[in-house]
């Protein structure tokens, strides 16, 4: 029987953190930067968990079962 393979965009843009949950990086702050404000920008500079309703699917793609 063949190997699974994880999704490789999954992979590129999920991180776990020690206790399991899983870390994203927000939207929005790749370009088009000059009408956003300062605090806006800083603001998605930051981290953040996966919401409660999209972590089955990612951990789907993750292959963590």
């Amino acid at each position: 029987m063949p190997k699974v393979k994880t999704n490789s965009g999954a992979k590129k843009r999920f991180t776990l953190t020690g206790t399991g949950k899983i870390k994203r990086k927000h939207a929005f702050k790749s370009h088009i930067l000059t009408k956003k404000t300062k605090k806006q920008k800083r603001n998605l500079t930051h981290f953040t968990l996966v919401d409660t309703s999209n972590v089955r699917s990612v951990r789907e793609l993750l292959l963590l079962r």
